[in-house]
């Protein structure tokens, strides 16, 4: 027996077709956009459920085998967001194809318990960047390029309806040496369980910190978090961290950074922090708190950096006390603003760090031609924001105005450029970095 296509679109209403917030684009050159049927074959395109014949076409009114239609409904049947009514409908097709599932290698009582267990997802990233340094040798311009390729995989395992695991993976390297240092390697970045329960969710393992902007490192601490609440949420966080990646503390005259600060057999930190976080509508605000203590200075940071100490009295033990406050509005659909502002109570020289950014629209990795751009105004003191996230433009110890844009150049292919024109805080010379980007996401 055979079935056209035609009523192969009732496995679109499985897979959400008629959602208003659709936004898929139609990949085929045979179906009208006043057609009955545009949104759902868009929509069974878009979620993989249907390709087509690789001409761009779908050829609609052409017959199909029972097997065809088969392998339409196992991929409709992997989808987990459906509803009870739809999952009924779901089990109605698999019972009627069962055999086809079968021969398909589909065991049809475990296929949607089973689906997507794990889950690949990754990024081909190339960087480039030039950084420009007044404080240079007989004072002349210090100048640094560097390109850098990364690999990366993020796999996601399901263990139960409550639980999965996560990780990250990064292979990174030099592309004008064709090599790099110990630092430039294959690396286990990231590895932690996940429990998901209504309104509370629990991390463990090596995790990335999420407090916040202006002191958050893309490096992890290894230990817990606890996430609580609806709109208004509280976070959990406590470790250990290990402060080698602290290079924007040892800024020196110069604007080089050296991140051996701390004795080689002490350089680990215990971490805990508290987050209150607000999010509504067009409004999110957080307040919260880091402390770290454990670590020694392996020296006087003024005797060796040329720079102010981390506290008058010279104290060797490094602790910090950071507090910080952010907020976020957007006005409509392409405006946004936000502001963050942290300090550490225990440093005694740059302990204070800020931003203001405005932003319009933005660069969406599915929607090819999107694109957005940026303007910010930086200032980031070394012992407030020693881990910075903006570091990619504005550096720990350094301080001006950031300009950067985004464009999506093809579905997952996203190119990004910043400019950064400021000073380097503790040298009060002027500071340049040019930074560009390529994401290819699968």
């Amino acid at each position: 027996m055979k079935k056209t296509l035609v009523s192969a679109l009732t496995t679109a209403l499985v897979v959400g077709a008629a959602s208003t917030t659709f936004a898929a684009a139609n990949p085929f050159s045979d179906v009208p956009a006043d057609h009955w049927a545009y949104d759902a074959v868009s929509q069974l395109a878009a979620d993989g459920v249907i390709e087509g014949y690789g001409d761009t076409t779908f050829r609609g009114n052409q017959n199909i085998t029972r097997y065809e239609m088969a392998q339409m409904v196992a991929k409709a049947m992997a989808k987990s967001d459906v509803s009870a009514a739809d999952k009924a409908l779901i089990d109605k097709l698999a019972a009627e194809f069962s055999d086809e599932l079968g021969n398909l290698g589909v065991r049809v009582s475990n296929l949607e318990r089973n689906a997507d267990k794990v889950k690949w997802n990754g990024v081909l990233e190339y960087t480039y960047t030039s950084t420009r340094h007044d404080a240079g040798t007989n004072n002349k311009e210090r100048k640094n390029n560097v390109d850098e390729y990364v690999f990366r995989l993020e796999p996601k395992a399901e263990v139960n309806k409550n639980w999965d695991v996560h990780a990250r993976l990064d292979a990174n390297g030099l592309m004008d040496t064709d090599g790099g240092n110990d630092t430039y390697d294959v690396k286990l970045k990231r590895v932690w369980a996940e429990g998901h329960y209504d309104n509370f969710n629990v991390k463990l393992g090596k995790l990335p910190n999420a407090i916040n902007l202006l002191s958050t490192t893309d490096d992890p601490y290894s230990g817990a978090a606890v996430t609580f609440g609806k709109d208004l949420k509280v976070s959990l966080e406590a470790g250990r961290l290990d402060l080698s990646q602290f290079g924007d503390m040892g800024r020196n005259l110069k604007g080089q950074t050296n991140s051996n600060i701390f004795k080689s057999s002490d350089d680990t930190a215990s971490f805990q922090a508290i987050n209150l976080g607000y999010a509504k509508n067009k409004f999110y605000g957080n307040t919260g708190y880091e402390h770290l203590d454990g670590a020694t200075l392996d020296y006087d940071v003024d005797s060796i950096l040329k720079t102010k100490p981390y506290t008058n009295d010279k104290d060797k033990e490094y602790k910090a006390n950071i507090w910080f406050v952010n907020a976020g509005y957007r006005f409509d659909h392409n405006n946004f603003f936000k502001a963050e502002y942290a300090q550490n109570t225990e440093a005694d020289n740059y302990d204070d760090a800020y931003s203001f950014e405005y932003d319009y629209k933005g660069a969406q990795q599915q929607n090819k031609g999107s694109w957005g751009m940026y303007l910010a105004y930086r200032n980031l003191g070394q012992y407030a924001a020693p881990w910075s996230t903006y570091g990619d433009g504005v550096d720990g110890g350094q301080k001006g105005i950031e300009v950067g844009t985004g464009y999506t150049l093809f579905k997952n292919v996203q190119l990004f450029a910043k400019y950064f024109n400021g000073k380097d805080i503790a040298a009060d010379k002027d500071a340049e970095k040019l930074f560009g980007r390529v994401d290819v996401f699968f």
